[in-house]
């Protein structure tokens, strides 16, 4: 017995390692589809789920493979993986592994699988995992890492700038968070709270107060245009308003096609180009 779950945990990390290797479509398809190749302690064998599949193509940038299976299973590939992956039912994991990694073609394929289906119109702004996001929106996440073209890629998409996680924080309080903690990348900081400004005509978030009491500090790190703007002193800019209003308009299913298309120039585009 001993024998045989070695020899099945031997053949499970053999379909891993071809799809870390990048190993071709069709030879990774008949892997999944064999049921020795799957094995779990205390359950019967199982074929790999086009779901799990996708899990490890996201983790090795397998973009191929990834687009198979997103197009051969569509909403099955964006299903929950088997128990052995932490996800709870209303989770999005395979949106937040992409963005964890920073696979942006990938995560530009799940966006689109999703636009389509209409079991996964709410896809783009599911909180993340109790146990392992903590609640957090796909967006939350980006701002926590600073993924400026991730960011601007799930607002087009859909993405709320004003959902909360469990601890009531909206993304934007996230960047402020970052902002006062860690003095690395302030400039991606900084990108991710204006492109997250441009799709929020409304400015509502948990630290507004912490600004308020505290405006030497964060007038500096903001500067005072955008700091007398979040604490609500000033209006926006003439800008910062136009480009609330246009990309309001935009049509989410093709955000980025349209915006190529806006007749304005490119350095004014929040993304100059389509992922």
């Amino acid at each position: 017995m001993d024998d045989t779950r070695n020899e099945h945990k031997l053949l499970s990390f053999r379909f891993y390692r071809a799809v870390r290797d990048h190993g071709p479509v069709q030879m990774l398809e008949d892997m999944r589809n064999l049921e020795i190749f799957h094995w779990e302690e205390g359950s019967r064998q199982l074929t790999y789920t086009p779901s799990e599949a996708l899990l490890y193509a996201i983790v090795h940038d397998h973009q191929a493979y990834a687009q198979y299976l997103l197009n051969q299973f569509s909403d099955g590939a964006l299903a929950m993986p088997g128990e052995n992956f932490c996800c709870c039912p209303s989770s999005a994991p395979h949106l937040a592994m992409a963005i964890r990694y920073n696979r942006k073609d990938i995560m530009a394929l799940i966006l689109h699988v999703a636009h389509r289906m209409p079991t996964l119109q709410s896809y783009v702004n599911r909180r993340g995992c109790n146990h392992m996001e903590d609640g957090k929106t796909p967006l939350h996440l980006a701002c926590e890492l600073s993924h400026s073209e991730t960011v601007i890629m799930l607002l087009g998409s859909g993405a709320s700038p004003q959902a909360e996680d469990h601890n009531d924080m909206t993304p934007l309080d996230l960047i402020l968070m970052k902002l006062r903690t860690s003095k690395v990348n302030i400039g991606g900081k900084m990108l991710c709270l204006e492109r997250l400004l441009m799709f929020m005509p409304e400015v509502r978030f948990k630290m507004k107060s912490s600004l308020k009491n505290d405006p030497q500090y964060w007038s500096k790190v903001l500067g005072e245009k955008t700091f007398n703007y979040l604490v609500g002193r000033i209006p926006g800019t003439l800008f910062l308003k136009a480009m609330q209003r246009i990309l309001f308009q935009l049509p989410t299913h093709q955000f980025f096609k349209s915006l190529d298309e806006l007749p304005i120039p490119d350095f004014l585009k929040p993304l100059p180009h389509s992922p």
